[in-house]
């Protein structure tokens, strides 16, 4: 497990240079209108002195929310990947700003990796989905700190993100991962035995296979402690978001995979924990709060006071853990194995079960079925391409392949 290969390692601290270091930091939020985007505005309202919002971009669905965004942190420029939000958007601005100047608006695909790569101390990428892979990339060239919550673009660009990060340049914003990132500080990495990665199970933890074939989009979206977009719950109630957890723990520390498990732990208050090969294990715990995880990654090394609501050890509490069923719930199994192949096979597994949520919730597909299309479609993929050659067009070419193979299997 060697040091230099590990992307994100809290004794590997790499901090760009920043004009003012006294100043607040500068930061770019990709996805700001989203969950996880949200809370990270929350978090900078309530830490002025601590942080700076330069910029922010969205998909271009939610402009009002946006807009209200943009002048409460008076950005310099704003991005929508949908140009027909131009107009709306300058709208929403104008209506909200009370004449204070405007943000500079850009629109199209590329928006977003064009403010990625803007000048700032840290961008947090919270867009959903592989699109995120180019504002990644992007912010790591330009010596960026990546604050990842976009877990896609790495799993997806495993080999070409880590060709461009430098140790310590990405800190993930996962809870599990933000967990393990913080376990680590505990010991050398010779001294890590195992990773834990809890799971809260989703709703339907206690269901066995047959007793999930009749599960609805209405009841797998209610998920029991967490507050995510709809794929991240859908991905939550299948434990695909565990599988892809488990990939995205094995590039970021460099931990193999026979050596990163998974356990069940519906509290969702450890959120993960590291076994050192003295039989210690370090788990990190706080309420389900995903502002504490994003307030770490916006501030590291420092912590923010009061990010999120601690532990009240003055109540009685129980903690439980249970095994995963990996016949209920084989997500997890399958990510190893399209780990273990590397190269585009990340990329069709996602790509396959992105299609394959949508058409569970168009009501195409039935809940098993969502993981068993994403297997066919990985098992026809074969072979993958793999090793230092893979290209950021092997990764598109591989998802356009396993999004469409995933449709044609979804319709039956």
């Amino acid at each position: 497990m060697g040091g230099m290969n590990s992307l994100a390692h809290p004794q590997s601290r790499f901090t760009p240079v920043v004009r003012d270091p006294q100043g607040p930091r500068e930061l770019v939020i990709l996805g700001s209108t989203g969950s996880i985007g949200t809370q990270a505005v929350d978090v900078v309202l309530r830490n002025p002195d601590r942080f700076e919002v330069v910029a922010l971009s969205a998909a271009g669905g939610r402009v009002e929310l946006l807009a209200e965004q943009a002048v409460a942190l008076g950005v310099r420029a704003v991005a929508v990947a949908d140009p027909a939000a131009v107009g709306p958007l300058r709208a929403a601005l104008a209506a909200k700003a009370g004449g204070a100047p405007l943000p500079e608006v850009l629109a199209g695909p590329d928006a977003a990796t064009e403010l990625a790569a803007s000048e700032c101390h840290s961008v947090l990428n919270g867009i959903t989905g592989s699109i995120g892979l180019a504002p990644t990339l992007a912010a790591l060239r330009a010596g960026r700190v990546l604050v990842l919550a976009n877990k896609e673009s790495l799993i997806v660009g495993g080999p070409l993100v880590k060709a461009v990060a430098k140790p310590g340049q990405i800190v993930p914003v996962d809870s599990e991962h933000a967990a393990l990132f913080q376990a680590l500080a505990g010991g050398t990495r010779a001294e890590v035995r195992k990773l834990v990665v809890t799971a809260s199970g989703g709703p339907f933890r206690t269901r066995t296979r047959e007793q999930l074939a009749g599960v609805t989009p209405t009841e797998a979206l209610a998920h029991p402690t967490w507050a995510m977009g709809p794929v991240v719950t859908i991905n939550s109630a299948t434990l695909v978001n565990k599988g892809l957890e488990v990939i995205e723990a094995h590039l970021l520390y460099d931990v193999p995979f026979d050596r990163i498990e998974v356990v069940v732990h519906p509290q969702s208050v450890v959120h993960s924990m590291v076994e050192f090969t003295d039989g210690s294990t370090l788990a990190q715990a706080s309420p389900p709060d995903m502002r504490m995880p994003i307030a770490l990654g916006l501030g590291w090394p420092d912590r923010v006071p009061d990010a999120a609501p601690g532990c009240d050890w003055t109540k009685a509490a129980t903690w439980e853990f249970f095994p995963l069923d990996d016949v209920a719930f084989p997500a997890v199994e399958l990510a190893r194995e399209v780990g273990t192949l590397g190269g585009t096979a990340p990329a069709v597994f996602n790509a396959a079960n992105e299609e394959c949520v949508d058409a569970f919730l168009k009501g195409v597909l039935p809940f098993t079925g969502i993981v068993d299309t994403v297997a066919k479609v990985v098992a026809e993929h074969g072979t993958p391409a793999a090793g230092t050659s893979l290209t950021v067009e092997d990764v598109l070419q591989a998802e356009h392949w396993a999004r469409a193979r995933a449709r044609e299997l979804a319709a039956g």
